[in-house]
């Protein structure tokens, strides 16, 4: 039996894209009705596979389009994949666009309870969380204000802090997220995050600090336009992606 905590297993993803610039829903609808729309494929990823072990730190290498975001929501199950399966054995916690499920009408307080029950907490879990998560996000007197006022730094930092109030999960997916907020805030971000690996998390990472993935990661997974380049130790795979791109 596959003692795998997450198994890829030939993964694509095609996207159906317009050829026409539509620019708005009326004119969407009138070029519908009129069959005047054509699309073009584009695939976004083509036979991604691999397997991470509980603990296993796996980094996620590529250029920007490289479809490096796409692969992590596949995981999350914010997309379903055109092509394969990906088997996950064990609860997620998936830190993609932070704060993407907040309501803007709603305030902070609504939507530390609205983004907490996405993330599958009880009421009750985070009534006991709540002043931990205002406390950490560093928003002490916000909370009654409608997140359309909020910054962007300020509505990142509260999804973050509620997202990883729950301490370590079985699969924790990061994406670009140790850029949120100040320098100081990153600074405890990573703290935090630092804590759920050792927590005995298994960790996808995208990051484009190469640093960053060397530090923490214990595997690295290189796509380029799609497609699995290489996949193996962090040194080795981080020298030959450097390689490629330093010429």
């Amino acid at each position: 039996m596959s003692k795998a905590i997450l198994e890829v297993h030939n993964v694509g993803m095609r996207f159906r894209m317009s050829r026409e610039k539509i620019t708005s829903l009326k004119d969407y609808i009138l070029k519908s009705i009129k069959r005047e729309i054509e699309y073009k494929e584009f695939r976004a990823l083509d036979h991604i596979s691999f397997t991470a072990e509980k603990g296993d730190r796996i980094g996620i290498l590529g250029l920007n389009g490289a479809g490096k975001s796409t692969l992590l929501k596949i995981i999350a199950g914010v997309y379903l994949p055109t092509e394969g399966t990906v088997i996950k054995r064990g609860k997620i916690i998936p830190l993609l666009e932070l704060g993407a499920g907040f309501e803007n009408q709603y305030t902070g307080r609504e939507n530390i309870f609205l983004y907490g029950s996405f993330l599958g907490y009880s009421k009750e879990f985070i009534e006991s969380k709540y002043q931990e998560i205002v406390d950490f996000a560093e928003l002490e007197g916000f909370m009654e204000e409608k997140v359309k006022n909020f910054s962007s730094g300020m509505v990142s930092r509260l999804g973050f802090s509620i997202a990883t109030v729950a301490g370590a999960a079985e699969i924790l997916i990061l994406d670009e997220v140790l850029s949120v907020g100040d320098e100081f805030f990153r600074k405890k971000s990573l703290a935090r995050i630092k804590e759920l690996i050792h927590g005995g998390s298994t960790v996808l990472m995208v990051s484009h600090g190469m640093q960053t993935i060397l530090d923490n990661c214990t595997k690295v997974v290189w796509i380029e336009q799609g497609n699995m380049r290489m996949i193996g130790e962090p040194k080795t795979v981080c020298k030959a992606y450097r390689s490629q791109y330093s010429e």
